[in-house]
């Protein structure tokens, strides 16, 4: 039975066919530009998860999911910048401070973009940003090796640890400033055009009421381990504009079409287990979907190269960015469990 798509779902897939992907392949070797931010501020998208009493969709899950495939499908680079902002709004939908009050509604309108600095605390014990107590607030030390969407991001959502195994997450404006400097952008195989930048922290001062959540490294590692275990929709926008390509060429449907059923298998059981609450062993059985995620994705962005011929080695070729983008998507997030899980899956064939 056809149900009408949600009003979401609709503008992500009229950005994408008339901004988005048509201009790709130049966006990647020039950069995100921030025409294409505001687009994505225009259609909404950046208030899918956002609660409706602070000028969000609230969009069901499914809707976000598919909206995320659509843009990463179409324009990877551009996804990876405003995918950064839904998990800030999360957390301040989720947890009462003043400043949710102060930056939630901003954000979930489109008024601000928000990015984040946080991957880091996923190196524990290792410490590579520290969160030290002051009078009034928090002094910031370290080094933040990735940061996605500088000169485009306006607040960044921020995490240190403290001497005590306690992570705070704090906003700051995302711009130079003292404590604060940037490097310059980083040249990538993949995603150059995303605008990720390592940040020096030297005495950032933030006060206390920059503060959204402190919760201690083992609470942390508790929800964010299982939600990184989950496949990205990205993977699945990617893989699926792949075998896209690869269905119109003369030689290319049957293999498209054996590989989209497979990838479709996968997809239903990947978000089937992210529906899921987390319960304990859980991450396992997710990663392993996970790894059949990316297992399709190689398929499908190799095929698409196969595909093309020689064609696609041109800089300018959609195959190739996809390729590259998918070769991208196979670390973003990566945890060290992840990284054995999917090497010995490599190894045992």
């Amino acid at each position: 039975m056809n149900t009408t798509p949600h009003p979401l779902v609709t503008r992500a897939q009229r950005l994408a066919g008339d901004l988005l992907l048509p201009q790709a392949e130049r966006v990647d070797q020039e950069g995100v530009p921030a025409s294409h931010v505001e687009a994505v501020k225009r259609a909404g998208l950046l208030g899918v998860v956002a609660p409706q009493e602070y000028g969000g969709a609230d969009a069901p899950v499914a809707v976000a999911r598919e909206t995320a495939e659509i843009l990463a499908g179409s324009c990877c680079s551009t996804w990876f910048v405003q995918t950064q902002h839904h998990t800030p709004v999360k957390l301040l939908a989720t947890y009462d401070s003043p400043v949710r009050e102060k930056l939630l509604r901003p954000l979930a309108v489109g008024e601000l973009m928000a990015g984040i600095a946080f991957a880091h605390v996923r190196a524990f014990p290792r410490v590579p940003v520290r969160a030290v107590p002051e009078e009034g607030g928090w002094r910031f030390e370290g080094r933040v090796p990735w940061y996605t969407g500088w000169g485009l991001n306006d607040v960044m959502l921020l995490a240190g640890v403290t001497d005590t195994a306690e992570v705070v997450f704090v906003f700051a404006e995302a711009r130079e400033q003292p404590g604060l400097r940037a490097s310059a952008p980083m040249r990538l195989a993949a995603l150059t055009a995303a605008r990720t930048v390592s940040l020096e922290l030297d005495g950032l001062r933030l006060p206390e009421e920059a503060v959204v959540l402190r919760t201690s490294q083992e609470e942390f590692a508790q929800v964010d381990l299982p939600r990184a275990a989950n496949a990205s929709p990205a993977v699945f926008g990617v893989a699926y504009a792949a075998l896209d390509l690869v269905a119109r060429t003369p030689d290319g449907e049957e293999t498209a079409r054996s590989l989209r059923a497979r990838l479709n298998e996968v997809r239903r059981d990947a978000y089937a287990l992210a529906d899921r609450p987390a319960a304990p062993g859980c991450v396992p059985e997710r990663l392993a979907v996970k790894t059949r995620a990316y297992d399709l994705l190689r398929a499908a962005t190799t095929a698409a190269i196969v595909a093309g011929g020689g064609r696609a080695m041109d800089l300018g070729s959609r195959a190739q960015r996809l390729a590259r983008e998918g070769m991208f998507l196979l670390v973003q997030g990566q945890t060290a469990e992840a990284r054995r899980m999917h090497l010995g899956s490599l190894a045992s064939g």
